[in-house]
């Protein structure tokens, strides 16, 4: 049958239509750059799979979820305050390594090293996201990170030419022993290290850290930031981090601040914030909204991953905080579902170490209702929803 002459056009159009659909990469096909262009596959995968899932849906992560609970400590394995309540582990897990710098066996909050290995490997194996953080000690006081009361000037005497820089080097080389250490399946034929999305020097932009603004200058934060990228990924050979950059939340209220001291897109993997204060008055949600908004067209434009790396509601004071505050916030608009995950604090021992300092609801809490119905959103992915995030399709 012969095509008329003057459908010829319209099939021409449809044709180029169809061809546009066929021809426009997925999430997955595109060229991803790493900070690290030699980062192991499930590195890689990770970065492409987090940036594929976040356009349906977000990751919930939890401080410290396997190392103790609110009424519970490590001695008992398999226990989380997050799975008690609602069934699943979280998707995303949040380790601390302060005081490895020390040459400690435990991290600032009196969780061992040896055990958070087990623990990381156990979440992973299990096809959770690991990130880690680092309250570095003060290189120049001896103090800890909050040690900033006389200015040191710790930056300056740590970056190369410093005084104090052959001890960071040092320093670091603890961190490099830990993360070659993270091994996933050993002893079997898919033994290979487990990626790790690394957060140090986070909420740079206010001062109640050594290398806050207060203490150092756009440019020396910036060189701490790559010098650190470079010695790990170039000198040492660390191939499994994400580089993830975290700024206080105040910082997402604009681009000027946001960038001020940001490092450059061939140092960061995850543009993220940290917001604690925006989450915790109904008034301020908005605020909280708009700073997602805002992190996740910064990240979108520059090939990043968007991310919640730090919120929470110390003691959940509002029973339907979990629908009310955090999923009002992520579930607003299409802009702000393209989050590709939020981490809430640590859930702190109440008879071995702070009392009344957890960030999700045990059983019985006055929240555990609603942080169940929090789960079960369709947008919110738990470790239970998760598929395999490690493997490049």
């Amino acid at each position: 049958m012969k095509l008329k002459w003057f459908l010829l056009p319209a099939l021409l159009i449809i044709l180029f239509l169809f061809s546009q659909c066929e021809n426009k990469p997925s999430p997955l096909d595109r060229d991803v750059s790493l900070v690290d262009p030699n980062a192991t596959t499930q590195t890689r995968a990770l970065f492409m799979n987090l940036d594929h899932i976040r356009h349906n849906h977000t990751l919930f992560g939890h401080q410290d979820a396997l190392a103790y609970g609110v009424h519970w400590r490590n001695d008992e394995p398999g226990r989380s305050d997050v799975f008690e309540v609602t069934g699943s582990y979280p998707g995303v897990y949040g380790w601390e390594i302060g005081d490895i710098e020390l040459g400690a066996s435990e991290n600032l909050d009196n969780v061992n090293f040896d055990q958070m290995r087990g623990w990381i490997r156990e979440g992973y194996e299990r096809g959770g996201v690991i990130t880690i953080s680092w309250h570095m000690n003060n290189p120049a006081t001896g103090g800890d990170a909050w040690n900033v009361e006389d200015d040191h000037h710790a930056v300056t005497k740590i970056l190369h030419d410093g005084e104090l820089h052959e001890n960071f080097k040092n320093w670091l080389d603890t961190f490099v022993e830990f993360a070659n250490s993270l091994v996933a399946f050993p002893g079997t034929e898919n033994e290979h290290l487990i990626p790790v999305i690394f957060r140090p020097y986070h909420e740079n932009t206010g001062s109640w850290f050594w290398w806050g603004a207060d203490h150092c200058t756009p440019e020396e934060y910036k060189k701490l930031w790559r010098f650190t990228v470079e010695y790990l990924r170039d000198e040492k050979g660390v191939h499994n981090l994400l580089w993830a950059y975290s700024p206080a939340g105040n910082a997402a209220d604009s681009e000027e601040t946001y960038f001020n001291r940001y490092p450059g897109d061939d140092y960061v993997d995850i543009i993220g914030f940290d917001d604690y204060g925006s989450v915790r008055q109904p008034y301020q949600l908005e605020r909280f909204t708009n700073r997602i908004r805002t992190i996740v067209n910064f990240a979108e434009a520059r090939n990043k991953i968007p991310a919640i790396t730090e919120t929470g509601y110390e003691t959940i004071p509002d029973p339907q905080w979990w629908t009310g505050t955090l999923l009002h916030a992520l579930d607003h608009d299409s802009t702000t579902r393209r989050i590709a995950y939020v981490l809430v604090w640590r859930n702190s021992n109440n008879a071995t170490d702070r009392q009344n300092h957890y960030y999700t609801p045990y059983p019985g809490h006055p929240s555990a209702d609603d942080f169940i119905e929090f789960r079960n959103h369709p947008l919110i992915v738990f470790e239970n929803d998760l598929s395999d995030i490690y493997t490049i399709p």
